[in-house]
């Protein structure tokens, strides 16, 4: 194990085990943020749980690991990504064991709450590992291959999931990721480097009032798509500004504070950022969409539409590692720009789909939508860490994760909200919708390259 300075990464061969590491623990972060759903009905029936209530399973996992990205980012900075790290190897390992083991749904849903906790851990820093494992030079390469594995395990998991459920019961699901994590927890131990440690104090009371905004906020989406009490809504809307804007008077005072107000005076970072929450809102729009469409007008199963909806996912892994390399090389902007706007095609020709479309129709449509977002996303995660002070890696790091999150939750709150608002066409304003912020979203990937030199990076 050697200590890195985030310019030269570490030397080969612990920079292929390090790799290895990190893409096992996202692996199985991105991939139990889903896996679930597929087993949803099955754990709701074994456990004697209504749907309404089941669906904590999922938004417990969602819900903490958006809350505590920026706060464990930051405790990253403080203490060292590689402890943050082993730290969320070791919860979320230890959680999903408990989740295998689980016999009420009140105990698996705590399980939930601690492997979001597990897998915040993973995800806040995964992308600051990344950045002192390589060299400066193939940071690119590096965001394109843990753009790859995240593309690939959102891909495979509802086939893993389908997979394990016909030969054994929904525990299995949760169970196969003690030994994988167990392998990771060594490797990690052998590969992953020191870094830089910060020496300002972890702030407790930054941290509980994000949680506060981010949940009151995720609560006030959640009301509005779904019908809730106009008094409740306002009562959730009131507490995420009020919070917020506590939280954003403090913030402004630190020099390295939980909120990246800091990286968001940086031009380059604060438009990658929109850009970012932006292309996952617009993703997730679609990917939730879709399936009604296609089960619903089109008569397809569960598992034709899984194999229709595939050459998206396939297509993004395809280009994700090649706009890895191409932006050691080319502006974020120009392949971001061109990523989002084939994106934004792709999805308008999703939303001209005839009545009754042939599968090649419809394929060729999703394997468009992928090859845009593979191309916009490599390059717009390197503008994000590069961007940032080396000594800030962690607040870049948790932002990237943060939007992410919070462009799915929009993204996916937005479709409830269509669907309950335009209950014949919903599936065609989503994809509309989608397609209108994927063109903004490549919008203001374009205005990037109106910034001078001086204002893509820090100082």
């Amino acid at each position: 194990m050697n200590f890195s300075d985030g310019s030269n990464g570490v030397p080969v061969p612990q920079r292929y085990l390090a790799v290895l590491t990190i893409g096992l623990a996202v692996t199985l972060a991105v991939m139990d943020g889903a896996i679930a759903n597929v087993a949803l009905p099955s754990i709701a029936h074994d456990l004697h749980a209504s749907p309404s209530k089941s669906i904590w399973v999922i938004n417990a996992y969602q819900l903490v690991a958006t809350i505590f990205l920026l706060p464990l980012a930051s405790l990253g900075e403080i203490i060292g990504y590689r402890r943050v790290y082993l730290g969320g190897l070791v919860v979320f390992t230890l959680a999903s064991l408990a989740c295998a083991l689980s016999g009420s749904l009140l105990t698996l849903t705590l399980a939930r709450v601690l492997q979001g906790l597990g897998a915040a851990g993973i995800m806040s820093v995964n992308a600051a590992l990344t950045r002192f494992v390589y060299p400066s030079k193939l940071l690119g390469r590096g965001m394109g291959i843990n753009a790859l594995i995240a593309a690939t395990s959102a891909a495979i998991a509802p086939t893993i999931a389908s997979a394990l459920l016909s030969v054994g019961p929904w525990p299995w699901l949760f169970a196969v990721n003690v030994p994988v994590g167990l392998i990771a927890f060594v490797a990690a131990l052998r590969s992953l480097p020191m870094t830089p440690l910060a020496s300002h104090k972890f702030d407790t009371a930054s941290a509980a009032l994000h949680g506060v905004m981010m949940a009151s906020f995720i609560f006030t989406l959640e009301g509005l798509a779904h019908g809730q009490k106009a008094l409740f809504i306002v009562l959730e809307f009131a507490l995420a500004l009020v919070s917020g804007a506590l939280l954003v008077q403090r913030q402004l005072t630190r020099t390295a504070p939980l909120l990246p107000i800091d990286l968001l005076r940086i031009p380059l970072f604060r438009l990658s950022a929109i850009t970012s929450t932006c292309s996952f809102m617009a993703q997730m729009l679609a990917f939730t969409a879709l399936p009604f469409y296609i089960e619903g007008s089109l008569g397809r199963t569960a598992v034709q539409t899984g194999l229709l909806m595939t050459p998206w996912p396939m297509a993004t892994v395809i280009a994700a590692p090649i706009s890895g390399r191409l932006a050691d090389r080319y502006s974020a902007g120009v392949l971001g720009g061109i990523g989002l706007s084939i994106f934004a095609c792709g999805l308008a020709t999703l939303a001209m789909l005839p009545a009754h479309a042939h599968p090649v129709d419809i394929m060729w449509r999703m394997a468009v939508c992928g090859i845009g977002f593979g191309l916009f996303q490599s390059p717009n995660n390197r503008a994000m860490i590069s961007a940032a002070p080396p000594r800030r890696t962690g607040g870049a790091s948790g932002a990237l994760g943060t939007s992410r999150l919070l462009g799915q939750t929009i993204g996916a709150t937005l479709v409830a909200l269509m669907f309950n608002v335009f209950t014949s066409n919903g599936t065609v304003v989503c994809l509309i919708l989608a397609a209108s912020v994927a063109a903004i979203a490549a919008g203001v990937s374009s205005l990037r390259l109106l910034l001078p030199p001086s204002a893509r990076k820090w100082g």
